[in-house]
């Protein structure tokens, strides 16, 4: 792949300075994009590769970790540029030396995140879409947080079920986002800047403990949704939430609208990667339509 020239120059244009690459090593990043570390005259960063046609996916990745950023709440790798060639698209970000969190980090990391979930908007979603993980995720706003999440979120993801084949778990999708309203219960929440995909994943800490979030799915809802998603894959550890509420109480019957919340990305899982999703998507379902 010779799409490296390109990243000097896209480099050296937005750093106003003359760079060129002394050194790659190939580094982790997930099952989405390639990842480098590159390193020249002083300089390291972190490179994430895709095909070409993925250049809005990184345009919306740095608009999302920007939006954060100017928050100043909790630190995101600050992106430096983006684009693409004939043969890649990449996008450019502040190399952190990262390690997993621990100790104190996890509840500065809660405290970091009620802050920045007190950043609000006047409605649910954003300027722009974005994806999660690989997948296109729709933000039109709206001000009714129970349209915004059947439409652009679990109604998303059910049609891509059923486009998958999966037609039946999609028409019980279907009869649960009818039992919307009884299942929110006239929850309101207000719109807050959201991570929009923190999982353990998601979530480090540098050398000196500060803790960073990454790879985002920007977009403002209900700061229940980033909560709920701490719980799957791993789950974070008691400091994060004990710290998280002393900061920022949560509203009664968060407990009831967890499962409910996951499920939107078990269904991207399933639409992404298939295998045993399936049947946890159709237990959610079935659970949720139970207790409605």
């Amino acid at each position: 792949m010779n799409v490296w020239p390109d990243i000097e120059r896209a480099i050296a244009a937005a750093s106003g300075a003359a760079f060129a690459i002394e050194s790659r090593s190939a580094a982790g990043g997930g099952c989405i994009n390639e990842c480098h570390v590159v390193r020249g005259r002083g300089h390291i960063f972190f490179v994430k590769l895709n095909a070409p046609a993925r250049q809005d996916m990184f345009a919306a990745e740095a608009a999302g970790l920007e939006e954060i950023a100017r928050a100043r709440t909790v630190r995101v790798p600050r992106p430096l540029c983006h684009g693409a060639s004939g043969e890649a698209s990449w996008i450019v970000l502040e190399h952190l030396e990262l390690v997993p969190p621990g100790g104190e980090a996890w509840s500065a990391l809660g405290r970091n995140l009620a802050r920045l979930h007190r950043v609000s908007a006047d409605r649910h979603g954003w300027h722009r879409d974005n994806t999660i993980g690989a997948t296109p995720q729709v933000n039109t706003p709206d001000a009714d947080w129970t349209v915004f999440w059947r439409e652009r979120r679990l109604g998303y993801q059910l049609a891509l079920a059923r486009a998958g084949g999966r037609g039946r778990l999609a028409d019980r999708g279907g009869r649960l986002m009818e039992k919307l309203p009884a299942l929110l219960g006239g929850h309101r929440p207000a719109p807050s800047l959201l991570h929009g995909d923190l999982w353990s994943g998601n979530a480090a800490m540098t050398a000196k403990g500060e803790p960073v979030i990454y790879d985002p799915a920007v977009y403002y809802g209900d700061r229940e949704t980033d909560l709920a998603m701490t719980g799957l894959f791993g789950g974070f550890p008691r400091a994060f939430y004990e710290a998280y509420r002393e900061d920022y109480p949560l509203a009664a019957g968060h407990e009831s609208r967890e499962a409910l919340y996951n499920l939107y990305h078990v269904l991207n899982h399933l639409n992404l990667f298939g295998g045993g999703y399936a049947a946890q998507a159709e237990r959610m379902i079935e659970q949720l339509l139970a207790t409605a």
